[in-house]
């Protein structure tokens, strides 16, 4: 039961940003369609779809990142730096 109860919260913090998201693509989809018209591009709208749209992306890669860096699946550069050896 605990294990199940751990992976639903795993699965929830990876859901909650992925739809924050996908509602940020939409109210800027929207924002430029809305702009077609007459009307001006309603610049609240779209900064706050670049906002959400934004923090969920970057929540999604910080997170990819650092799964594959703890299973060393990332480049040599990404790789946490070793301290060398003092030299005699």
């Amino acid at each position: 039961m605990r294990m199940t109860l751990m992976r639903l919260i795993a699965v929830l913090l990876l859901v909650i940003p992925g739809f924050m998201a996908t509602y940020g693509f939409l109210l800027m989809k929207d924002a430029v369609f809305a702009s077609i018209g007459p009307d001006h591009l309603p610049w609240g709208t779209f900064i706050l779809g670049f906002i959400l749209f934004g923090i969920g992306i970057a929540f999604i890669g910080g997170w990819t990142f650092f799964r594959d860096r703890k299973r060393n699946y990332v480049a040599p550069r990404f790789k946490p730096k070793r301290a060398r050896k003092p030299r005699e």
